[in-house]
């Protein structure tokens, strides 16, 4: 089989990423390099550079790496670290960090190439989770 295409998830917590890379475990991508750059190097909420440039190297089989960020300071530092290191291979993904992840992680799983799991995780965005929105049931 093809080395899976590897994911990076970007957060400004190591615990948020960490769980969801147990998830992604959980959900039998266990054969798809998932890496993590959560929090700062001093245990704080924030994004790290250094981070995000080693777990790029981690996720790294040969056949590319989508990054995955939450939100905010994760985008700005993941494209800081892109122009720094442009790769044709490496590709930020715009898309919800949790469904994009699973889309992504379920994608590359079966063998699909860089740009089917980027739109896999792209189209998650798409993913309608309740028809309307539900008032929660009042008490009686």
């Amino acid at each position: 089989m093809n080395q899976s295409i590897g994911i990076v998830l970007v957060s400004h917590s190591a615990q948020l990423a960490t769980g969801l890379r147990e998830l992604l475990a959980q959900i039998g991508s266990d054969r798809v390099p998932v890496a993590v750059a959560g929090g700062t190097e001093d245990g704080g909420l924030g994004t790290s550079y250094d981070r995000i440039v080693a777990a790029i190297a981690e996720a790294d089989r040969g056949a590319g790496v989508i990054v995955l960020p939450d939100l905010g300071s994760s985008v700005l530092t993941t494209l800081a670290v892109l122009e720094d290191y442009p790769r044709a291979d490496v590709l930020l993904v715009d898309a919800p960090f949790v469904e994009g992840a699973v889309a992504a992680a379920v994608t590359a799983a079966t063998g699909a190439d860089l740009a089917a799991v980027a739109e896999a995780a792209r189209q998650a965005r798409g993913v309608v989770k309740v028809e309307s929105d539900t008032p929660a049931a009042a008490p009686e």
